[in-house]
């Protein structure tokens, strides 16, 4: 939902390229559905490249437990006829930053591509203006472990070196996705637009809210990519806090905690928007907005 709402927003939006990282699913399934999602957008002018297989040091944990063995399970979109761009998509990073004026970076899973571009080229920190990323969460806890999430828990060590790059950050931790919930009514609105978008969002939300509402026992499953797509179009949707943010690399039960220092406690330098609120019914508004114009 996050990359659809995106690419049907070209107006607002100049997406320069989309990345694919392991994360969810193994990076061979991420990078065919970005393809996927690219050809059902109608924006093959979109160049999407490969990118890291791995975490920079962790072994590979994934989900498909939660989206399907595809990673898109429910959607059922045709196999990609595009391919993906030349070359890797941590030197596209590298190159597109210092290319390009006012650069956002928006990160949907793990933050191995951006780690990996920062270690080779530092200089792309003072370069980007700000990048939003769903990871995350505080008074929540963890959805992977009882500390931490899943995108920040899969690779730690590549969120360190983005939360202490000193590049402007926005997070959407599970604070804010768990207050946007795809109920069946909103889930429905996707389904009434009798479009392949609208049919393929509306699969792929219901194959995954089952997975959610038994686990939390909630009446949907927390839309938690999308709020990054949402969040560049309308930032008036969510409120928060600037604070200061720590990622836990150290090995044991608290790996890949994001220490959200709330109430200023420590006195550390603010390095980080922390988002804990949405205007959930905007926020569908929203998408349905955007969804329905593919």
């Amino acid at each position: 939902m996050a990359i659809l709402a995106a690419l049907a927003s070209p107006e607002e939006l100049d997406i320069l390229a989309i990345t694919a990282v392991a994360g969810n699913v193994p990076l061979r399934l991420t990078l065919e559905n970005s393809l996927k999602l690219v050809e059902l957008a109608n924006r093959p002018d979109v160049p999407v490249y490969r990118g890291a297989s791995r975490p920079m040091l962790k072994e590979l944990v994934t989900a498909e437990y939660v989206h399907g063995p595809t990673g898109l399970d429910g959607a059922d979109l045709p196999p990609p006829t595009l391919e993906p761009a030349p070359g890797h998509a941590v030197t596209a990073i590298i190159d597109l930053v210092m290319s390009h004026d006012d650069v956002t970076l928006c990160t949907l899973g793990p933050l191995t591509n951006v780690g990996l571009a920062l270690a080779m080229e530092p200089a792309i920190a003072g370069r980007i203006s700000q990048l939003v990323l769903m990871g995350g969460g505080f008074f929540e806890g963890g959805n992977t472990t009882p500390a931490a999430e899943f995108n920040i828990f899969v690779d730690p060590h590549a969120a360190h070196r983005v939360f202490t790059s000193g590049i402007p950050l926005v997070m959407m931790p599970l604070d804010v996705t768990h207050k946007a919930l795809g109920t069946p009514e909103r889930l429905q609105r996707f389904k009434d637009m009798g479009t392949p978008a609208g049919d393929a969002v509306y699969g792929m939300l219901d194959y995954y809210d089952r997975w959610d509402m038994e686990k939390y026992g909630i009446p949907g499953a927390p839309i938690h990519d999308a709020c990054v797509t949402a969040f560049l179009l309308e930032p008036d949707i969510f409120g928060g806090k600037h604070v200061h943010v720590e990622i836990e690399t150290t090995p044991g039960p608290a790996l890949g905690m994001t220490v959200v220092d709330w109430w200023g406690v420590t006195g550390k330098e603010p390095n980080c928007t922390v988002m804990n609120t949405v205007d959930a019914d905007r926020f569908f508004d929203l998408l349905v907005d955007r969804i329905g114009r593919l």
